[in-house]
């Protein structure tokens, strides 16, 4: 029987990759629902090779350009996704969620009352605004799979349980400046810190793999997927980025998974359950030489940043540490700050009063956390600019 699945943000980088997945064996599925902010060049070949039944273009000026230029009534062209209850009428079977930044919160939540399990490939939405997630995932018995490939492996590791977990250890590649002293990363370009050594991804994400905040970002995510403390987990550095996690039991036991730097390996198995995908044999050679190191918080201050977060459950203060960062990357790309400020000015608006009040305060609706979003943007932009 065919799988009726949707694809949130299939134009993006973890879109396109579920896209090619899905075309390869296009006569498993039905694809009900793609969607895309504004590129609808590549959301238009989409629709020919996969034929879905409504599209969301969520950019107004492109939601109409595309409605003048495209005559297929087949597919229904929408600009929000409060459809969703008058179109699906039964559960889909898969529903990805890989629209980026907060811009991926608001269909996150609004999808999930409508599949029968969710692919998560948003950190903003589960570092911000799980306890909101978390709540429609029970109240609509939705199945959560997360895909960032870190997690997708402590998810696969610990075979849905969180008990006698000793240690989780969350490897980081490093980035482009992992063996480049401090001193020299003053003069760092966009153009050197979007150069990623192992992962072809976004300029936003590769600025914060140079950083290393991504890897803050992956912990408070880890430890709200799998309600652990913040002290079961340790950063070390592995520039060959083959193992992904390492969880070491308090039997004894200690598990690692290995695979290629290939971010289709944890969405092919977010989608199919023991069917065969051909990757290349083991590399032996990165398995003999793993080269783990802690971080060198000297290199990498945005880490301590992962000390303000004891003690805090799911809050506010999640969104203030999110949006700074997306505003200092942005205005870093722009060349308004440089390399090092970006770390150095967020832990300096992290430790603002107004925001540290945030860590009592827990989220209870998206209007509130879209609020606060746009507030830090502004509030981080007047600071450094």
């Amino acid at each position: 029987m065919k799988k009726n699945i949707a694809i949130l943000g299939s134009t993006g980088s973890i879109g396109r990759s579920t896209v090619s997945l899905v075309e390869k064996n296009i006569k498993n599925f039905n694809i009900i629902l793609l969607s895309t902010n504004k590129n609808i060049k590549l959301i238009d070949k989409q629709c020919k090779k996969l034929k879905p039944k409504y599209l969301v273009i969520k950019d107004y000026t492109s939601y109409v350009k595309f409605k003048k230029k495209n005559k297929v009534k087949k597919i229904k062209v929408f600009n929000n996704y409060n459809f969703l209850s008058q179109i699906i009428k039964k559960k889909l079977d898969y529903a990805m969620s890989a629209i980026s930044g907060f811009d991926g919160l608001e269909p996150t939540l609004k999808i999930i009352p409508f599949t029968k399990v969710i692919a998560i490939a948003n950190k903003e939405s589960l570092i911000c605004a799980w306890n909101l997630i978390s709540n429609k995932l029970k109240k609509f018995k939705t199945k959560f799979i997360p895909v960032d490939s870190e997690h997708f492996s402590i998810f696969s590791l610990i075979n849905n349980s969180s008990k006698n977990i000793e240690k989780i250890y969350i490897t980081a590649s490093g980035g482009p400046f992992l063996n480049i002293k401090k001193k020299k990363l003053k003069n760092i370009k966009p153009s050197d810190a979007i150069k990623h050594p192992r992962w072809n991804m976004g300029k936003k994400i590769s600025i914060d793999s140079a950083t290393l905040i991504n890897k803050v970002f992956e912990i408070l995510e880890a430890k709200k997927i799998f309600s652990l403390e913040l002290n079961k987990f340790e950063i070390l550095t592995h520039p060959d980025s083959y193992v992904h996690a390492i969880v070491k039991f308090q039997n004894g036991l200690t598990k690692i998974l290995v695979h290629d730097t290939d971010m289709k390996i944890p969405i092919y198995n977010s989608i199919y359950e023991n069917k065969i995908y051909k990757t290349s044999s083991l590399d032996f050679n990165k398995l003999n030489n793993f080269k783990f190191q802690k971080v060198d918080l000297k290199q990498f201050p945005s880490i301590k940043i992962i000390d303000n977060f004891k003690n805090v459950r799911n809050s506010l203060y999640e969104t203030v540490l999110v949006s700074a960062n997306d505003e200092l990357v942005d205005l870093f790309l722009k060349k308004k700050i440089t390399f090092l400020e970006i770390s150095e000015k967020l832990i300096m608006i992290m430790n603002l009063s107004e925001f540290k009040k945030m860590k009592s305060i827990k989220p209870k609706k998206f209007s509130q956390i879209s609020f606060l979003n746009k507030y830090v943007r502004l509030k981080t932009r007047s600071l450094c600019v």
